[in-house]
This record gives structure tokens, C-alpha cells and sequence, in this order.
């Protein structure tokens, strides 16, 4: 979210935009056809990379870290990059927290999501298919939860969940309809998708829009969380956060083993080692080893 320079304020004056109370279906997270996991072949940087998809669907790539020595009963994690800084708005978000979880024995999966390409937010999107295409990020990564437990010497009993920004928003909706990642990293997300997509392209009736939007609306889905932990990191100068949005996303998740962590002097980005550092621990810690 870098990119878009908008005050927290506005985002708090589009939360008063009246109501339509139009009756919107709930958004179904289904999907019947088989998943086509592309076997994983090094490309030229050097990477392990995985295409996968439905069939007749556009592949989504992704990048897999296995341990040196292979994977045995390894844990696995899911890793879901945000919309920020141009470098990192793509699976290298992640990269080194993937290589030092690889050396204790981790297998990553580090998806590349619609966010990832160039100007998605003011011209690849559109505020007409942003409800359709929120249901098909879930699915998405519904997919690569396929692939990545397909992966030889996965256990399927020990699967995390790491988000960031739209990655986070994402897998919040993701972790409310599929039981498989029994441990959950949501970093900088805030409560509403719509909060975010209006800062970019204007939809032709903003209330209804608003209304639409609001199925996915996070904390009535956080509750339906099916993982057993749960680790909330947040900025204390996050330009497009609030401070009361962590307390909320805490307050929502399910009261099993849930942590809010809130980092003095670090902005929406939360890259700093310390930040790092926490996730990678409370993962060890939760994957058991």
C-alpha cells in the first residue's frame, strides 16, 4: 500500500458512506474441479518454482523452498506477500524468512497473487469484478494449499498460514472455510476490503459497492477460523492502520492461542529483523519440532 499515499483519515470518512441494505448473497469459497499442480523445476535465478491452477484458469506461480536434505514429517507454510513496495510486492517478500525456516527443517510455498503485478491496484482491478475476484484470490490459495501438502515428505497435520496487507485480508477469508493451516501470521491487515479498493478506482455507486464489498468484511469470518494459534503483528506508525484495527483483529479471532504483537517505530511494511525475528519464533515454536 505504499504506493498510495492517502491518509488514514479518509479511509475513516469513507466508513460513513450510508447504506443501500441491499441483500447480498454470502460469497462461497468452493471450487469442484481438480487442482493441476505443475511439477517444481529451477528457473534462471536460481529459484524452485511451481506453476498451478484449475484447468482453464491462468496458472498462478509460485516459488518452493524445501530443506537442503529434503522434506521428512516436514512442516510446511503457505506464504502470502503484500501490496507495498515494488521490490517486494511479490513472493521475495518472504524469501528470507523461507531460507531460515528451510535450515530448521521448513518446506515454503511463496505464492505470486494478482498484487503482483505492475499498477494492479489503479488499472489491473476494477471496483466491477473486485467482488469475483476477492472469492477467486481465496481460491487461489485454497490451490496452493493442494500443491503444497501434495509436496513429497509434507505432514499435512502441521501447515501455517503467513499474510501481509491484502495477503493477510486474504487469508483471514482463507483460514474461515478451510480447516488445513492449523497456525495463522496475519501482519498490517485492516477490517474491510473495500476500506483499501476505494482509495484506487471509483465504482459507479459507492454505497452499493460498500454493500457488496462488505460480505467479506473480516471479523464475522476471523471468528470462524479454524487454526489452532494465531500471531497479529502491527505497526505502531502505520499510515494506513489504525491502532484500535489490531485490538479488533484480536478481539474477532477465535480464543485459542492468539498473540498481538504492536512494533514501536515500524511502519506498515513491519521490515525489521525483530519483526522477523518474532515470526519465524512463534512459528518454530507452533510447528513443533
Amino acid at each position: 500500500m505504499h504506493r498510495l499515499a492517502v491518509p488514514l483519515t479518509l479511509v475513516t470518512l469513507f466508513a460513513a458512506i450510508p447504506s443501500t441494505a441491499v441483500a447480498v448473497a454470502p460469497p462461497s469459497f468452493a471450487y469442484a474441479t481438480k487442482t493441476v499442480c505443475a511439477a517444481p523445476h529451477p528457473n534462471a535465478a536460481g529459484d524452485v518454482v511451481q506453476s498451478f491452477g484449475g484447468p482453464g484458469e491462468t496458472p498462478t506461480n509460485a516459488v518452493l523452498v524445501v530443506p537442503q536434505h529434503g522434506a521428512k514429517h516436514a512442516p510446511a507454510v503457505l506464504w502470502v506477500h503484500w501490496l507495498g513496495e515494488p521490490a517486494t510486492t511479490n513472493h521475495t517478500e518472504f524469501a528470507g524468512d523461507a531460507r531460515a525456516l528451510a535450515e530448521r527443517g521448513v518446506v515454503s510455498l511463496l505464492v505470486d497473487m494478482p498484487w503482483s503485478k505492475k499498477d494492479w491496484f489503479t488499472a489491473g482491478r476494477t471496483p466491477a469484478t473486485d467482488y469475483a475476484d476477492t472469492i477467486a484470490q481465496v481460491v487461489t490459495l485454497r490451490r496452493a494449499l493442494d500443491c503444497l501438502i501434495a509436496i513429497p515428505g509434507v505432514d499435512a497435520n502441521r501447515i501455517a498460514l503467513v499474510g501481509h496487507d491484502f495477503g493477510a485480508m486474504t487469508g483471514a477469508l482463507l483460514l474461515a472455510v478451510d480447516p488445513r493451516p492449523s497456525y495463522a501470521v496475519l501482519m498490517t491487515p485492516t477490517l474491510s476490503f473495500w476500506e483499501w479498493y476505494l482509495l484506487g478506482p471509483q465504482p459507479t455507486n459507492t454505497a452499493a459497492y460498500v454493500d457488496q464489498m462488505s460480505a467479506f468484511d473480516l471479523p464475522a469470518w476471523l471468528a470462524q477460523g479454524k487454526q489452532k494459534a494465531t500471531l497479529l503483528q502491527f505497526a505502531k506508525n502505520d499510515e494506513y492502520v489504525a491502532q484500535a484495527t489490531g485490538i479488533a483483529f484480536r478481539s474477532a479471532v477465535p480464543n485459542r492461542d492468539r498473540t498481538l504483537k504492536r512494533y514501536e517505530n515500524l511502519d506498515h511494511g513491519l521490515d525489521r529483523e525483530d519483526a522477523h525475528d518474532d515470526r519465524r519464533s512463534w512459528l518454530v515454536a507452533h510447528l513443533g519440532f
